[in-house]
């Protein structure tokens, strides 16, 4: 029982960083119908936004407030990667928008390229310590954080990782929040019924898919933050699988769909994690995929998704 329970709760822990890039994944098929394959690359950059804030805005809270700090970094992340997300949207995506579908998918596969191979050309291509920039005292006490709360038996359970359940689902509910209760939510809502008759009721469809973006990119930062304390090496590629894997738990929630994708991510960790804990470890990525094959053959619309009549 205690094997399983800590199985469930690593499997939880990385599942809710899949469900946040899962999220950008989901919106913006919501709206635009088509999967921006660069998603998983701003998350790169909002694991290195982390890595050259923290030498400069940890020791602004000090030693005995780092946790302000690494919240202060998660917020750097969103911000850059939200700004990150527009000029993608504006630069890259928009001129496309009138093109055929696989146009777009073609430039979005460009797009990752680019951010891969100039992450690399920027940051470096060797591996790098996420704090290694942080004072050595600040570095400590973050590694401290990792360490096993007392009184949980032979449970590990971390501060780090309680931290990482909080901020996810502040984050998760802050965007339920920003859909369902805001202007700008119906708006989205409305673009992706019909952009055409939202256009012309009024709705600014260039500024809201430009929203978009920068809601799905910012939750990516904050996922990419969230990563590198709990993995804490980071290189220019280390978005490639993640990315991948957010897109199979949003395909598996029902794509389109904001709770079928926090369901997904969740759901791929749990099984990551588990598989990972068993004799078939080796296979864990192939049984992954394995997933995302059997879901688009026998409910390609998801565990959450609907079915939806093409027009002809």
């Amino acid at each position: 029982m205690t094997h399983f329970l800590q199985q469930l709760l690593n499997g939880l822990s990385l599942g809710s960083l899949y469900a946040l890039i899962a999220l950008g994944y989901t919106m913006v098929y919501g709206i635009l119908r088509f999967i921006n394959f660069a998603h998983g690359d701003v998350f790169m950059i909002g694991a290195f936004t982390g890595y050259y804030c923290a030498g400069w805005l940890l020791p602004l809270f000090g030693v005995d407030h780092v946790g302000f700090g690494l919240i202060g970094i998660v917020l750097a992340a969103m911000l850059v990667c939200a700004v990150l997300g527009v000029l993608i949207e504006k630069l890259a995506y928009r001129p496309l928008r009138q093109r055929p579908k696989l146009i777009s998918l073609i430039t979005a596969i460009g797009v990752s390229l680019l951010l891969e191979y100039g992450g690399q050309f920027t940051f470096g291509p060797d591996p790098k310590a996420f704090l290694d920039k942080a004072p050595d005292a600040i570095r400590d006490r973050v590694q401290d954080l990792g360490l096993p709360l007392d009184g949980l038996g032979d449970l590990i359970l971390s501060p780090l990782q309680l931290m990482t359940f909080a901020i996810t689902l502040a984050l998760l509910g802050a965007l339920v929040l920003i859909v369902k209760k805001t202007r700008l939510g119906l708006a989205m809502r409305a673009i992706s019924n019909n952009p055409t008759a939202a256009a012309l009721m009024g709705v600014n469809n260039d500024t809201v898919i430009s929203f978009t973006f920068a809601l799905g990119s910012a939750l990516a930062g904050a996922s990419g933050i969230l990563f590198a304390l709990s993995y804490p090496s980071i290189d220019p590629l280390m978005g490639l699988l993640p990315g991948i894997k957010a897109f199979v738990a949003a395909v598996l929630g029902g794509i389109g769909n904001l709770p079928g994708a926090a369901l997904g991510g969740i759901l791929l960790g749990l099984i990551e994690n588990f598989v990972g804990a068993s004799a078939f470890s080796t296979y864990r990525d192939a049984i992954t995929f394995g997933i995302l094959i059997l879901i688009l053959l026998f409910r390609p619309s998801g565990i959450l998704g609907r079915k939806q009549p093409e027009k002809v």
